[in-house]
This record gives structure tokens, sequence and C-alpha cells, in this order.
């Protein structure tokens, strides 16, 4: 009898170990890293709807390739932005946004929704918003800037950490075997809006251009962005010519220089 009731005793505590166990792994904080940008920042293989090896591939946002960073050693590097021993990338970016198309779609918002204190959102736009000739996502760089004071702000009632990148640089203008920034005055108002604000911001232009400028043009070109051949991606029977998009290693390099801005950010 004393047998089968120290038995039970010990059954019923180690259930109530183990469900402890479960509830302290569960209430374990993750850090989620929103990404809300445009195409160079976006994970192709999440697009709803979308076989993404047969269709896309090798087209690759940044942020495809992000998650993959975060190892150990990364997430200790970032302990000025980071409290936990875990991290989530959650990509939002998708191809042809801008800062208000991204807003008026309701993305922000379903992000807002989602947003933790101590939870990270990357912005990166400045593409689309440029393209005057595509009326249906261009934006001034005075709505630019308003977005972007936006989306900082928001963040910020939630409890999380904005982080405002400049936008990608795209593979031209070259000049005497330097990269020369493409984005002008969208450059400079992300740069004084986060000066504006106090917030976290990451020069991704400039860390571009010159990543990409100790490559060289003919090597960035063939590697890093969609440019080859007809027949050599069974994706693109005619080849591509895109100096805007990545191929795999050119959006892990770019994911790398994100990864650095971050680690060399001050509180």
């Amino acid at each position: 009898m004393n047998t089968t009731r120290t038995t039970l005793l010990t059954f019923a505590a180690l259930l109530l170990l183990s469900a402890g166990l479960m509830s302290f792994a569960f209430t374990q904080k993750v850090t989620k890293i929103y990404l809300i940008g445009d195409s160079t920042m976006a994970d192709y293989s999440t697009y709803e709807g979308e076989d993404y090896m047969n269709k896309r591939y090798p087209l690759m946002g940044w942020g495809q390739v992000f998650q993959e960073l975060f190892d150990e050693k990364a997430i200790a590097s970032l302990g000025h932005l980071i409290s936990t021993d875990s991290v989530l990338v959650d990509d939002r970016a998708r191809g042809g946004r801008s800062t208000r198309t991204f807003f008026e779609e309701g993305r922000w918002s379903a992000v807002y929704r989602d947003l933790h204190p101590g939870d990270l959102v990357l912005m990166q736009f400045g593409h689309n918003d440029a393209a005057k000739e595509k009326t249906e996502r261009y934006v001034a760089t005075e709505g630019y800037r308003e977005y972007i004071r936006l989306f900082v702000t928001q963040t910020r009632e939630k409890g999380g950490i904005p982080i405002v990148l400049t936008p990608v640089n795209r593979n031209y203008p070259w000049k005497e075997g330097k990269l020369e920034n493409v984005h002008g005055e969208y450059y400079q108002a992300a740069v004084e809006v986060a000066g504006e604000l106090g917030v976290h911001l990451i020069d991704l232009t400039q860390r571009s251009m010159d990543a990409f400028t100790e490559k060289g043009e003919a090597y960035v070109t063939a590697h890093y962005f969609m440019n080859f051949e007809p027949g050599v991606y069974p994706n693109y029977p005619e080849g591509s010519k895109d100096n805007t998009h990545f191929q795999p290693e050119g959006a892990k390099a770019v994911a790398e220089l994100v990864l650095e801005g971050m680690v060399e950010l001050k509180r």
C-alpha cells in the first residue's frame, strides 16, 4: 500500500514538474525582428499561391536569408538591442511597395497588432517611393518622411525598437570604378528623419556602395544582381538584366551588411 502511494505521489510530482517545464518553455521570450519594406528585402518563398523554386528562383531579397545569420554569436553581439537568447525574423516586406502602399494595404497595421515590447522593426523603403512614372506607388519625399515618422512613432508606442534603413543601392551608376548613390533626396530624407526622431539608423545605402565597390562592378553585376544569359535558369528562359534585385549571393551579402550595422548601433 505504501509502495503504491509512493509511486502515485512520485508520478504526480513528475507530472507537475513536466507541466512546469512546459509552461516555462512556452513563456520564454523570443525577440521578433519585423522587416517592412520592398522587393529588395522581401522573402519570395513566403508569397502565397506561388511556387518559389519553379517561378522566381534565383530572385531573392536579403530578408530571405536574414534568419540564418542569427546564431548564438550573432545574438550575443546584439545585447544592446536584444535581451533574449532567441530571435525570429518575420519578413513582411513585399515587392512593389512604397511607404504609402505598405500602409494603405493594411500591411503596417498587421505588424502593429502583432508587436510586443522589445521587438525590433527594421524599415527600408525608397525604391518604389521614388518611382514617379508609377503613380500607383509614388510618394513625394515629404510623404515618405511622414510615413517613416508614423512607423517609428507607432513602433515606440508598442514598446518596440524602430531601426530606419536607408535603401540598399542599385547597381548603378558606376563612375571610375566606384558605385555612386542613386537614391538622392530619398536617401537624405531617411537620414534626416532618423536624426530628427533620435532613432537608430543603418546607412545601408553607403554600406552597400562601399561593399559593392570593393567587390568590383563586374563581379557584383554577375554574382550579386539578377544578370545572366538565356538558358541559365529555367525560370528565366530569356535571361535577365536587372540591376535592382538580388541573386542568393547578393542577398546574403546585403543581409550581412545589415547585421553588421545592427551590431554597431549604440543605445
